[in-house]
Formats: structure tokens, sequence, C-alpha cells
């Protein structure tokens, strides 16, 4: 009787063995599978969140079959407790497993709200945006220009400020002179700390930088300044050969006055040439941004058109008056322009003149120039009569 007993017991205990480790392999292979979600999600998880907490969220948006095995694979995985507080993007059909993973790992959010400070060479903006999960794309919500007295700042940006996930990022135009940095950083309200002294011209990588709320603007003006010197030395390692330029710094000069005279990128190679070429004939470079240079020395926007007074006037930085480059940038350069100056197309141009469209006209010869001026006058003349 006893043996009937035990072998009967035997056989359930080995039934139950293997219904449990069934179970399991059940588990894991949901825990593993594609997920029934059709959608992107942006999943928010608060400061003091827990697994059941965000479990529960995942069911609700249908992200997840069951919130049970989501938290047991978590644990399983020894990853229950690396839960991080942000703003996390889950990719349509993301398994259970690709989830906790994307919202353990740390990091920067990868979704939500994002607050952009665009410091541009004559305004400045704040745009609060929002990730549209369906395209992909941050859709702008709401735009203010931080220096104007009589402008609040929006509802939607006081709300976001409170929310500890939400990004923010700093765009610095090219050309922005290093005075209007640092001036456009004192805008940036979460950031910290005054800036000692005006960083030197050319110096700053104008770029797109992300930034926490409770860093210092010196830190920034830092990472401006580290990414600027690498660009530049990879530029000058990789430049053309029988340039006119003794140095990295003649370069960076270069650039700036590159930069400050076209927008075009198609054109920033056509534009070196015409320097250039004018730096090998010994003619002057005549570039009227030098001469503006001179008199604000970076401190602002002239607002006006030039006097012939001042294109006469002598200056460190006129170029109608001083041969070859001036002492310093005129500003701060982006990437395309500093390898612009060091990889300058082949042309026998010296001239240039605005076409009316954007752009420039080209000459080699100024029998050639004088008639694109000509024309250019003739546009300008159309224009003030319209």
């Amino acid at each position: 009787m006893w043996r009937h007993i035990a072998s009967n017991f035997l056989t359930l205990l080995v039934v139950v063995v293997f219904l449990l480790g069934g179970v399991i392999l059940w588990g894991q292979s949901q825990y593993t599978a594609q997920g029934p979600h059709g959608d992107p999600i942006c999943l928010r998880v608060e400061p003091g969140s827990n697994m059941r907490i965000v479990s529960r969220k995942l069911e609700s948006e249908g992200a997840v079959t069951s919130g049970a095995i989501f938290r047991i694979g978590a644990d399983y995985a020894e990853k229950s407790s690396d839960l991080k507080a942000g703003s996390w993007l889950i990719p349509q059909g993301a398994s259970m497993s690709d989830i906790t993973d994307i919202i353990t790992r740390g990091g920067a959010s990868s979704c939500g709200t994002e607050v952009v400070y665009r410091i541009g060479v004559t305004s400045a903006e704040v745009v609060v945006r929002e990730l549209d999960t369906a395209t992909g794309r941050y859709e702008e919500r709401a735009a203010f220009d931080p220096m104007a007295e009589e402008v609040s700042a929006p509802a939607i940006f006081e709300r976001v400020r409170d929310q500890a996930d939400t990004r923010y990022r700093i765009a610095f135009a090219e050309g922005i002179t290093s005075w209007q940095v640092v001036e456009g950083l004192k805008v940036v309200d979460v950031l910290e700390g005054d800036v000692e002294e005006v960083p030197a011209e050319g110096r700053l990588a104008p770029n797109s930088y992300e930034v926490r709320a409770g860093d210092s603007r010196e830190s920034v003006l830092t990472r401006m300044a580290e990414a600027q010197a690498v660009i530049l030395a990879a530029a000058w390692e990789g430049r053309a050969e029988g340039l006119p330029l003794d140095s990295a710094e003649e370069a960076l000069i270069l650039a700036s006055i590159i930069e400050k005279e076209t927008g075009v990128a198609e054109e920033r190679r056509q534009v070196a040439s015409v320097f250039v070429n004018r730096l090998e004939r010994g003619m002057r470079l005549q570039t009227d941004p030098t001469v503006i240079y001179g008199i604000t020395e970076g401190r602002g926007v002239l607002g006006r058109g030039l006097r012939q007074s001042e294109l006469r006037g002598a200056t460190p930085w006129n170029t109608y008056v001083i041969e070859g480059l001036p002492p310093t940038p005129i500003a701060n350069p982006g990437r395309a322009s500093i390898e612009a100056a060091v990889d300058p197309d082949s042309t026998d141009y010296v001239f240039f003149v605005a076409d009316g469209s954007g752009g420039h006209a080209f000459a080699e010869t100024l029998a050639e120039h004088n008639r694109n001026v000509a024309r250019w006058r003739e546009i300008e003349a159309e224009r003030a009569g319209n």
C-alpha cells in the first residue's frame, strides 16, 4: 500500500515539475516575444516609480500582454531595481525584454518634451517641442522671445519646467560671435553661474548642445571650445597643398570671413577660392564683414549699411585698408566653412557680388565683375520700387 502511495506521489511530483517547467518556458517565450502594440508609445516613468506602476501603465497602453509576466521577467533579469525616471520611446512591437532594457539603461530621455534655446546672430528664441511618436519627429508646441520685455512665457513652458524628464538643448547659429554666445547663454535660465571672460573669437563651435538643468554656463563654453579645436585640427591636417595660409589660426580667420560672406552651402568653396586667389596675388580681400567687425568688434550687429568713411577708416580688421588677413577671426565659423577654407574650389575668380537669389555672381575680371555689380544695382532698384 505504502509503495503504491509513494509511486503515485512521485508520479504527481514529476507531472507538477513538468507542468512548472512548461509554464516557465511559456513565460520566457512571452517575455521575449514581439509585443502587441502596433504603434510606438512614449512611456513616462515618474521619479520614485516602481515596476508594478510601470507594468500597469504598459498594460493600459496595450504594450504588454501581461503585467505579471513583465514584472517577473524584470525580476529574473535582476533589473527591477535599475528602473530610471524619464520619458522613454517604446518602439512598435517591442518585447517585454526590450522594454525592460529601455527603461533601465538610463541616459537622456528619448521622447517627451524638449526645450530648445536657439541663439542666433540677431535674435534668440525658446521653443517647446514634443515628440510625435507616430512620425518620430519633434513637433513645435510653443515659441517665444526670451528677451522681449512684453512677452511672457507660455503656460506649457512653465509646466514642462517642473518635469524632471524635460530635455534641454541650446542651438547656436553659425557665424555667431563669442560675445553673442555669452549674451545668449544669459537667457538660458536652466544654466547657472556667470562667465568670467568672453572666449577668443572663432574658438567656439556653433552647434547644438544638450544640457541639463544646473549645468554651468562655463561648462557649455568649454564644450564648444573643445569641439572647435577638434574640428580645426582635423581640417588643418587634411588641408589642400599650396594654400597661402601659414597656420591653423589663419585658416580659422579665413573660415570666419567665408561664414559671414555666404549662407549658401554650395558656394562656400567658391567664396574660399576668391579669397585664396586674392591672397596669392597680393590683392586686398576687401570684404565688408571685416569692416563691420572693426566697428562693432563682435558686440552686437551694426544694423545699417556701411558708410564710405567706414570703408576707408583704419581698423585692424578693415580689409579694404590692411594687407592680407585680419589679426583675428570675425565670428565663430561652422565646420563647413572651416573645411572650405582649407580645401577651396580651384577657380580663377577674384570677385563676387550678390546676385539677387541669395547667392553670388562670381567673376575673373574686373569688367565682368562690373557687369555683375550693375545687374545687382538694377535688382536693388527694382525691389526698392515695389
